[in-house]
């Protein structure tokens, strides 16, 4: 249960005096359900009003605040705009014009009174002029006027005045909070209380200690939560999975595993075998081989005589590892069936028992392999592939399949930064796969500009006319998956003129037999070149095709087009992949397109993605609903990911966790962050 105390901050913000329906509106946009949400909206810059007591030309461009009269008012024909026509002390012209509501602008401006007016100085024509200004005030309210302002985020329909209001009437609403960071921490920073902190860093501009305190609270809530994840898990006994290797040493593998995935066999192994469950993460590169290292792991479970199940995020990826593990596992005794959400009816059913009396060995999947009705017999093992679309919730769901909790391997289909990996993973051991198996060819890139079109069509054409493949990947459309479908759509329709059949199309709206047929026809080489929206984006594997053309390129982020290239590259000849760029080259784009140039090292691209982009993106969370940082940037994580985890550890190790009198305050911390959720499992597990 949330503490009492935090109520007043969870409240609707319609609890708020003045929001009705109309404003709220403008809120929900921008994310501002609750009191508390508004709390943590800090102001993105900040406005000096500069007090003038008269008007002058050098004045164009600043904010001004100065005393003036109205003398006539101007209403221009139809619906034009209403100017309050003003003087200052000295006579100097104002045109004070409004574009809305002549009544208010009457009323704020009676002929004949002065009225302290503050906002942007402009000139129009001759005259200068003020559009609807910030403030307007009697003289004697002057010293209410803030000489210097916090400039809020805004959706259309919420002033910033309004979003100023509503901060200082969620100020008033916090409480005096017990303090959770560790005291020497709190005195060697400097930082001020909890709730001072957050009243400086609505109203004062200096306020950077004040803010990283708020950043470390937020990063401070993740890493404990994940620490207590963790000690959770650890106290939870799963069941040692010894394999005897009869299994993996019957497997004929095409080249000998590099030391990096003996290095991670071997760490897995010694996981396995412990009673703790294992949570271990497997960071690869783009074909570093991460697919072997979770068949052995798969095989070793199976040889102790358990089962084990392997998570992939599409339809898609989950066919190709079936069928991958389906041709590795020829011959052995061993059952591999697949489960998503197509298959139906009496083959459904026959997967279904064969988990539940353990004929099945190993089953490949999508989400659907942790429906309800999904019962098995003995479930030792989970891989979850391409973790960063599968959060800690399904994470922990998957530990209640089994009468005790299964070890779990994820994979990441790109390496993952270094704080990223702390602040999303921080309750799971790390293997990485840092180099690539034999033979495989670095991929050369250019980049192109799309004006180049029709050279790049010849070439295509050349290139499939010496008998090999080509992936033709079309540009994001921001709209929706439809417009992403009509680009598509149109790219493949104007290069079948020119190859006829040879050309096939995938995108995300095709139903999954439909889709699975065109990919097919590709890996069976009978079809030359795939044009496709980012479907193919993970898993794909046609040896033979050695051309990705990436249309747009400069749309796409680096670890999604890192990810793009290492579609080609898979055989043992040379790989080309040409990043077609439109002439509206941001900055960041032309970083980019200019890292992904030099270098096909993929750890290098992540960090490089978490400094271009932010977290957010990366990790997908936009999409998935997984923790996203509000009060911490990307950089203040960095500088405050390890002290965060350090003292989360202390915290859990030695001041008795959330029993202990500090661990009394870190609960209210981790409700007030919404990382409540490892609260629960503590009471549960």
């Amino acid at each position: 249960m949330r503490p009492d105390i935090l109520n007043p901050l969870f409240a609707e913000v319609e609890a708020l005096k003045g929001i009705g329906p109309q404003l709220a509106k403008p809120l929900k946009r921008l994310g501002l359900d609750r009191v508390v949400d508004i709390l943590f909206h800090l102001p993105v810059s900040w406005i000096e009003r500069k007090r003038v007591e008269l008007l002058d030309e050098a004045d164009v461009g600043a904010i001004v605040s100065v005393e003036v009269t109205a003398v006539d008012y101007r209403q221009s024909g139809g619906r034009g705009p209403f100017r309050v026509h003003a003087t200052d002390k000295a006579g100097n012209y104002l045109t004070l014009t409004y574009f809305n509501n002549p009544g208010w602008a009457k009323k704020q401006f009676p002929l004949g009174e002065p009225r302290l007016v503050s906002g942007r100085l402009d000139r129009y024509g001759q005259e200068l002029q003020m559009v609807h200004p910030d403030h307007v005030l009697p003289p004697a309210e002057a010293a209410s006027l803030p000489v210097v302002e916090p400039v809020y985020p805004l959706s259309e329909g919420l002033t910033n005045n309004r979003m100023g209001q509503l901060a200082g009437q969620a100020l008033a609403r916090v409480p005096e909070l017990p303090e959770w960071v560790e005291p020497s921490l709190l005195q060697s920073r400097g930082w001020p209380a909890w709730r001072a902190a957050l009243h400086k860093a609505h109203g004062d501009r200096f306020a950077d200690a004040a803010r990283e305190r708020l950043a470390y609270d937020e990063v401070f809530a993740n890493q404990l939560a994940l620490t207590l994840v963790r000690a959770s898990s650890r106290k939870r006994r799963g069941t040692p999975l010894r394999g005897d290797g009869r299994l993996r040493d019957r497997l004929n593998l095409p080249y000998a595993p590099t030391g990096a995935q003996r290095r991670a066999i071997a760490e897995i192994e010694g996981d396995l075998q412990q009673e703790v469950p294992m949570l271990r993460l497997l960071q690869g590169d783009v074909g570093s081989g991460k697919t072997l290292v979770a068949l052995m792991a798969l095989l070793t479970a199976v040889e102790a005589g358990a089962q084990g199940a392997l998570l992939a995020p599409t339809e898609i990826l989950a066919r190709q590892h079936f069928d991958t593990l389906s041709r590795q596992l020829a011959g052995l005794p061993v059952n591999v069936a697949i489960l998503t959400g197509r298959e139906k009816g009496r083959a459904r059913e026959a997967t279904l028992m064969g988990l539940a009396d353990g004929s099945i060995h190993i089953l490949v999947g999508t989400h659907a392999i942790f429906q309800q009705a999904v019962v098995y017999r003995n479930l030792g093992l989970a891989v979850v592939d391409e973790q960063h679309r599968f959060g800690v919730a399904q994470r922990m769901m998957l530990a209640q399949k089994a009468e005790r909790p299964p070890h779990l391997l994820v994979m990441t289909a790109t390496p993952i930064p270094r704080t990223l990996t702390l602040t999303h993973y921080g309750e799971m051991d790390v293997s990485r796969l840092d180099e690539m198996p034999p033979g495989r060819q670095p991929i050369e890139t250019r980049v192109l500009s799309v004006e180049r079109l029709d050279e790049v069509v010849d070439a295509l054409g050349r290139h499939i006319g010496s008998g090999r493949q080509a992936y033709w990947v079309c540009p994001l459309v921001e709209e929706s998956e439809a417009s992403d479908m009509a680009a598509a759509e149109e790219r493949a329709r104007v290069l079948q003129l020119r190859f006829g059949g040879q050309v096939g199309l995938v995108h995300g709206r095709m139903k999954g037999p439909e889709k699975d047929a065109v990919m097919a026809a590709f890996q069976r080489a009978e079809l030359s070149v795939l044009v496709a929206t980012t479907v193919i984006e993970v898993g794909v594997d046609v040896p033979n095709a050695t051309l990705m053309i990436v249309e747009g390129a400069d749309r796409f982020g680096l670890a999604q087009l890192h990810q793009l290239r290492g579609r080609v590259g898979r055989g043992d000849q040379r790989s080309v992949c040409l990043l077609l760029r439109t002439n509206a080259l941001s900055e960041t784009g032309r970083a980019r397109l200019a890292l992904m140039r030099e270098t096909n090292d993929g750890f290098r691209i992540a960090e490089e993605d978490l400094r271009l982009r932010g977290a957010g993106e990366i990790l997908g969370t936009r999409q998935s609903g997984e923790a996203q940082f509000r009060l911490a940037t990307p950089e203040q994580i960095q500088s405050l990911i390890q002290p965060a985890t350090d003292d989360a550890r202390l915290l859990v190790d030695r001041d008795g966790g959330l029993t202990g009198p500090r661990g009394q305050t870190a609960r209210t911390l981790l409700y007030l962050f919404e990382r409540d959720a490892a609260v629960a499992l503590l009471r549960s597990g």
